[in-house]
């Protein structure tokens, strides 16, 4: 099994940086969805991308993101008030 490459140094790597951005983007917009559920659905929506052969940008992964998330937010009921 081939070993995975250690960036040695300090810091996010650089693609890192980017999905962070995104991640602060889409959390100012959504800010009932946990930090953890954004950064999960950005990094899905990069690997996916990625395998498509786009050429990932930040802007392609948040609008992509965005739609998911809308699509989750307009797909859940509301809530019933008890009478």
């Amino acid at each position: 099994m081939p070993a995975l490459a250690v960036r040695i140094g300090g810091g996010p790597q650089p693609e890192q940086r980017l999905r962070d951005l995104v991640i602060a983007r889409l959390a100012a917009e959504f800010a009932t969805v946990p930090a953890a559920v954004l950064s999960r659905l950005v990094a899905d929506v990069w690997v996916c991308a990625e395998h498509l052969g786009l050429d990932v940008t930040p802007e392609i992964v948040e609008r992509v993101a965005r739609e998911r998330l809308l699509g989750l937010m307009n797909s859940t009921p509301p809530r019933r008030s008890r009478a």
